[in-house]
């Protein structure tokens, strides 16, 4: 797994996620319901620490691939994304833990950023399938997903619990290397 790995295209820049992402990054986490539909927590200082080494554990496990989102136009840091659940010997990896800065929301910066994961992911990582789970009330992830191209495959039932305590309902989407063009 290359750990140096860059993507980038004119809109949007990814970048290996390091601790040293966290003080550009905490005041985006700090927003206010950034994550209601996530079972993690950035919510403070300390959580937004946790969260990035626990992403780099994964990394350490070569099952997760974490990023630093960079948006060009703004010049700024705005979020962070990742591969994860990552499985070669089936071919099949997951895009998510996304999130980005309400001010990055809406302007193509997610879309720029799924674009060059999907390619990557397809094209030069040889995987066949990728997958996005989201939670069954996040309408504005949803709609993104689909307008990528991703097939909603099923839904998980209460499966996961959130950082409020609830326990949601995962939609699964997937889209296939063929699909993909």
């Amino acid at each position: 797994m290359d750990l140096e790995l860059i993507l980038e295209n004119e809109r949007a820049g990814l970048v290996p996620l390091t601790m040293q992402h966290h003080p550009e990054l905490l005041p985006i986490a700090l927003q206010e319901g950034l994550l209601r539909y996530s079972p993690s927590t950035i919510a403070s200082p300390e959580a937004l620490k946790d969260y990035i080494s626990l992403a780099l554990a994964d990394q350490a496990k070569c099952t997760a691939l974490p990023f630093a989102i960079y948006d060009k136009y703004q010049g700024t840091l705005a979020g962070s994304t990742r591969y994860m659940h990552m499985d070669p010997r089936h071919k099949v990896l997951h895009i998510g833990s996304t999130w980005i800065g309400r001010e990055f929301q809406g302007t193509g910066l997610n879309g720029a950023v799924k674009q060059l994961l999907l390619d990557h992911a397809f094209f030069m990582m040889d995987f066949e399938k990728v997958e996005f789970r989201i939670d069954e009330r996040n309408w504005p992830s949803r709609k993104a997903v689909e307008k990528l191209g991703c097939t909603l495959e099923g839904i998980l039932r209460q499966n996961v619990f959130l950082a409020d305590g609830y326990k949601r309902n995962t939609c699964c989407y997937g889209l296939l290397r063929t699909e993909w063009s």
